[in-house]
């Protein structure tokens, strides 16, 4: 089950930021990467500022919004004309392998990346940023070698969103036991992540779990987080566990809130396997 991250994370109302398609993911890129923030990471007073970083500054705010807004090439364009007047700005970098990864660049990402952390070595967001990258390329070691440095970081606070990234990348690897138990550790910090929760009860159901299923995926839908697809895997986690009141009623949410939706196409053809 593969599923656009990006677009389901916009419709929990999360933070999403881009796409990504990850094995048994629903989230964003928010969910797996950082996004650098509006001044540079290590902390700068408006009178320490200088006016080639202010302007450059500016610059990566402005690419930041188009960005997030989804107007990815001019947001290419700002971060360019940011790194133009300031090429020492790690997080412009950063921002520039985010873009690139938007854009399925992988080897531009990558220098990006690298260039970012040329220049702040230890700095926690863009580690985690370039290990996503790695999981994209299947570099599946790689990336979980550098998750695990950024969680080695005692002032790191995203743990959370590094934990779920690593678990996703860790069932894209094929590895779902190690992926739920770092899920797992994820849902401990953050229990509201709907991405969390439904990937644990994917990964559950799969392995035949129903019951522990039921627990992460019911309390979703009973959110106002739930969409088709949290639905429809509670429609199917309900039927395997033989409640049919609990399925009749997710499945007329599911034809009532998602008529034209994939999901609601299955039910009607009976597909509770595809």
């Amino acid at each position: 089950m593969v599923a656009s991250v990006a677009a389901q994370w916009r419709r929990w109302g999360a933070r999403a930021l881009l796409s990504c398609v990850v094995l048994l993911s629903l989230g964003a890129l928010s969910g797996c990467v950082t996004m650098p923030a509006s001044t540079d990471s290590e902390m700068v007073s408006p009178s320490e500022e200088t006016e080639v970083r202010r302007r450059a500054r500016i610059r990566l705010e402005l690419a930041s919004n188009y960005f997030e807004s989804g107007q990815t090439v001019v947001a290419l364009d700002e971060i360019k004309q940011a790194l133009v007047t300031d090429p020492s700005y790690a997080d412009a970098y950063n921002l520039l392998g985010l873009i690139y990864m938007r854009l399925n660049d992988y080897s531009q990402a990558q220098e990006s990346f690298r260039k970012a952390l040329g220049l702040r070595p230890l700095d926690a967001n863009i580690l985690h940023n370039h290990a996503w990258l790695l999981c994209l390329q299947k570099r599946y070691l790689e990336a979980d070698q550098s998750f695990v440095q950024v969680l080695a970081s005692p002032t790191y606070s995203a743990r959370s969103k590094t934990l779920m990234a690593q678990g996703l990348c860790q069932a894209r690897a094929g590895q779902e036991l190690v992926a739920e138990q770092t899920l797992l550790r994820s849902y401990e910090l953050d229990a509201s992540n709907p991405v969390v929760a439904y990937n644990l009860a994917v990964l559950l159901f799969r392995r035949g779990e129903s019951v522990r299923a039921q627990f992460y995926i019911r309390r979703l839908n009973n959110s106002d987080m739930s969409n088709a697809e949290t639905l429809w895997l509670g429609v199917r986690v309900e039927r395997s566990l033989g409640n049919t009141v609990a399925m009749r009623q997710l499945a007329e949410q599911l034809r009532k809130r998602f008529p034209d939706s994939h999901e609601q196409a299955l039910y009607e053809k009976g597909a509770f396997d595809e």
